[in-house]
């Protein structure tokens, strides 16, 4: 009796004041709903989401329906379009290279600095940076030199 009482307060395409079409469920729809959202502990946030997106997926279905309805026939999913050409990846930059540039970045900061003043304030931190840079360039000329060997002396 409960269940036909609150069926009849969701009416479907009331025009007061533009409210917008409400579905109707069948009660026992209505209160899985509510179980599942409780045992699941979603914040009321997550909790809207969901209904949000259950009633975007609603009006998917509807719109396809409707189009099914209008021509006869199911609608042909459009191919998405990739890609047509295979392009190579571009190659990945050399780290020796990146930190020639970064470095090179550094020192033109730090001229920049000294002719409006500040050179001091920056000069301590900026050459500890360029130093890092360096040690790490030395490591990787150091490993490319044995790799270098290596092959070498296999061949």
């Amino acid at each position: 009796m409960a269940s036909q009482e609150r069926l009849g307060a969701v009416s479907k395409g009331t025009k007061f004041r533009h409210c917008p079409q409400r579905t109707t469920y069948t009660s026992g729809t209505c209160e899985l709903l509510r179980v599942m959202m409780k045992e699941s502990k979603l914040t009321n946030s997550q909790q809207r989401y969901i209904m949000d997106t259950m009633k975007r997926d609603l009006e998917k279905e509807k719109r396809r329906l409707q189009n099914i309805f209008a021509t006869g026939k199911e609608p042909e999913d459009r191919p998405k379009k990739g890609p047509t050409r295979q392009e190579k990846p571009a190659p990945e930059p050399d780290r020796f290279e990146e930190l020639v540039k970064e470095i090179q970045e550094r020192k033109e900061f730090l001229d920049t600095m000294e002719a409006l003043g500040q050179g001091r304030q920056y000069r301590g931190i900026i050459l500890a940076e360029i130093s890092q840079k360096l040690r790490e360039m030395e490591t990787i000329d150091h490993k490319r030199s044995e790799v270098l060997r290596k092959t070498l002396s296999t061949t």
